[in-house]
């Protein structure tokens, strides 16, 4: 059985916490923030370009609706949901 795939354009979406309108939108909170730069004793600005990275944690919860993609204001997430086999 074929799943949704999410990708996230990273080089578009390069400061998730100014717009986190994906993680408003998702009623199913299919999306989560990491921190990918870190530094001991320092808290990472979330204002600095590719120090956080949105990410499809929970891929198993989305439905598909595509609200996340025409919600995007930078055009960075593509959704693919597979085309059901009928017999």
């Amino acid at each position: 059985m074929s799943s949704i795939n999410i990708q996230i354009d990273h080089s578009k979406c390069t400061t998730p916490f100014d717009c986190k309108k994906c993680l408003m939108n998702c009623a199913p909170a299919v999306f989560v923030v990491r921190t990918v730069k870190m530094e001991r004793g320092k808290e990472t600005d979330k204002k600095e370009p590719g120090a956080y990275k949105v990410g499809p944690y929970f891929i198993d919860r989305c439905s598909g609706c595509m609200d996340c993609v025409n919600i995007c204001p930078v055009d960075a997430i593509t959704i693919t949901v597979p085309q059901e086999v009928t017999r």
